[in-house]
């Protein structure tokens, strides 16, 4: 049956379903940062086949070192140091791999990363493309947005292409853009901010209606409800009164939602026991 929870405590006592892939992703804030607070902890216990990592921030010899030699990893570093940076860690090794989102402009942002893998669906074998995203989070009437635009831009010609190139799609990562109003806890104070500006949302309408025709994954398990969250301030509250945006997202080919039987964000059970501001999103996809 199809369910969507939030935290650990439901978590850990989920088995993964015999024959699922399951594809966590999280913006971790700096990798080592992350370690530092627990993440190794919070991966080894989660049975994860792809992870899918956001602002990464670090060189790669010491993501390698951190993640350890038991993953295949594709890391696209940006070209300035301690920013962005994104990755796919795999159990599996990729078919094939890209290293940006295709325009040059956007080559050493380290913002884009696909991989393709071979799945086996029926006894026949299949490619699924997995795209790990890091939208800019961009800063209304500034050059920075008009950055992110031109990222949506690039992306609203590259979701048809993967669509019609593999067959299942996958971009999941921190995309920085609330969809809808329940999408943020308190969107009334943001309708006029980086992240819930209508211009930002309406990409999104399209990314996710007919006109491009992917879905929200964890919308679709979650159902017409608040959240479930992936992000809090570090500041304030506002985790502790679960003040948070959902920006985190898998967002999936048709024939791959219809394939996806849980979409679990982990958030940690207090404030002390975060290892980011982010939250990973975790999803099975039953093949």
């Amino acid at each position: 049956m199809n369910a969507a929870l939030t935290g650990q405590q439901e978590t850990a006592t989920a088995a993964k379903p015999e024959g699922a892939l399951r594809i966590a992703s999280v913006n971790v804030n700096g990798i080592r940062a992350a370690y530092k607070r627990g993440m190794a902890d919070w991966l080894a216990a989660r049975d994860v086949d792809i992870l899918c990592l956001q602002e990464v921030r670090a060189p790669d010899a010491i993501v390698r070192q951190l993640l350890g030699e038991d993953w295949h990893i594709l890391h696209a570093e940006c070209e300035n140091k301690g920013r962005a940076g994104v990755l796919i860690a795999s159990r599996q090794a990729p078919s094939a791999e890209r290293h940006h989102i295709g325009d040059d402009y956007f080559e050493l942002s380290g913002r884009w990363v696909e991989a393709d893998f071979k799945v086996s669906v029926q006894g026949a074998e299949k490619t699924l493309t997995v795209v790990s995203a890091y939208v800019h989070s961009g800063e209304a009437d500034t050059p920075k947005q008009v950055d992110k635009y031109r990222f949506l831009d690039v992306m609203s010609e590259r979701l048809p292409a993967l669509a019609q190139a593999s067959d299942f799609g996958l971009v999941v990562g921190d995309l920085n853009v609330g969809h809808t109003t329940l999408d943020i806890k308190n969107w009334k104070g943001n309708v006029k901010k980086a992240g819930f500006l209508p211009e930002e949302r309406a990409y999104f309408d399209r990314f996710f209606g007919e006109e491009i025709g992917w879905r929200d994954v964890a919308r679709q398990l979650a159902g017409d409800v608040d959240g479930p969250y992936t992000w809090w301030s570090w500041r304030g509250q506002a985790f502790d009164n679960d003040a948070g945006w959902r920006i985190d997202y898998h967002m999936a080919t048709p024939g791959l939602a219809e394939r996806a039987v849980s979409a679990v964000v982990d958030r940690a059970p207090t404030y002390a026991e975060r290892f980011s501001d982010h939250a990973p999103l975790v999803v099975d996809y039953q093949f």
